[in-house]
């Protein structure tokens, strides 16, 4: 009995040690996977980088590029602008003299009459 125990023992320690080997190259199998993977993703990503860069850098240059275009459009308007302005605040001066000098006379007019009318009444009165 203890020749088929010692043996089934044998057997037992030899399968264990069997699967053991067959566990240890399954995890080196699945290390070297992920250490691939690992790699794969690193350069996807460096490769992801490097295009957002580029991206990024012709994206600036387009801005700069519509920012310039604005600008001087912006200047443009603004210039015509002013000059609108300017030409519509002479012709405003031009028209409110033009008042005040009507107005003035017909206050120097009615002031006028008015010395006039009280000398008659004055002149009645003596």
């Amino acid at each position: 009995m203890k020749k088929g125990i010692l043996s089934l023992s044998a057997v037992m320690l030899l399968a264990v040690a069997m699967s053991a080997q067959t566990v240890k190259q399954e995890v080196k199998k699945d290390a070297k996977a992920v250490g691939n993977a690992v790699e794969k993703g690193a350069k996807a990503t460096g490769e992801g980088v490097e295009d957002a860069a580029k991206w990024t850098g012709k994206t600036v240059k387009k801005g700069a590029k519509a920012t310039k275009k604005g600008v001087k459009k912006g200047a443009k308007w603004t210039g015509k602008t002013v000059k609108k302005g300017a030409n519509a605040t002479a012709e405003g001066v031009k028209d409110g003299a033009k008042w005040t000098g009507k107005t003035a006379e017909k206050g120097a007019k009615a002031v006028s009459d008015t010395y006039k009318d009280v000398k008659d009444d004055i002149k009645k009165k003596d």
